[in-house]
């Protein structure tokens, strides 16, 4: 099933209406869909290297909607949102993690999360769905899934612009684990400036 809808997802970043499909598929991936942008992004900004930015800013703005869809289904419609949670095999960490925070611990952890998630390939869907679960801040929620998707498609959109085919290949091969070993480097950063200032 996964591999016919990269096959689809692939299709479609070179149809003509590919800038609206780009929408609903960074729409749908933040709240529940599995397939990531970034695969459309790729081909539709090696293509149109001239509009690598619009490609990034519809897929942000659009990834930032669902992330927000996401988070009503987990705040309004419990029982939907765990199946999602199920579905993607997270269901005892996210009840663990619900205990943690129940407890009065781990709210910056759970900042730290949902950056990595928005910005590495784990489940984004999963996290936007639990910060509803918590009923996480929503005003921090919407500006650190900005920025996490932001970098995270901007980077995508632009090093596809300028290096092409190149990159395509890079991201085929090696591009998870190095988005999260930057993930990870870039929350070990803030915290420390953090820890600094504290």
């Amino acid at each position: 099933m996964f591999s016919k809808l990269y096959d689809k997802c692939l299709k479609l970043a070179s149809h003509k209406s590919a800038n609206l499909y780009l929408s609903i598929v960074s729409f749908t991936e933040s709240s529940f869909f599995p397939v990531p942008p970034d695969l459309m992004i790729v081909p539709m900004a090696i293509a149109k290297n001239e509009n690598y930015l619009k490609i990034f800013l519809n897929a942000t703005i659009f990834s930032v909607l669902g992330g927000l869809f996401g988070y009503l289904i987990g705040f309004t419609f419990v029982d939907l949102g765990m199946n999602v949670v199920e579905f993607y095999g997270y269901e005892e960490k996210v009840n663990n993690l619900k205990l943690s925070l129940s407890q009065g611990s781990g709210m910056y952890a759970w900042l730290g999360i949902l950056f990595l998630a928005g910005f590495t390939p784990l489940p984004f869907k999963v996290f936007t769905i639990t910060s509803g679960f918590m009923g996480f801040n929503i005003f921090t929620f919407i500006i650190t899934c900005l920025i996490a998707r932001g970098l995270r498609f901007f980077l995508v959109s632009l090093l596809s612009a300028k290096f092409g085919k190149n990159f395509a290949n890079f991201m085929k091969k090696k591009g998870p684990v190095w988005s999260s070993i930057i993930g990870v480097v870039i929350v070990i950063f803030f915290l420390i400036i953090y820890l600094i200032l504290k």
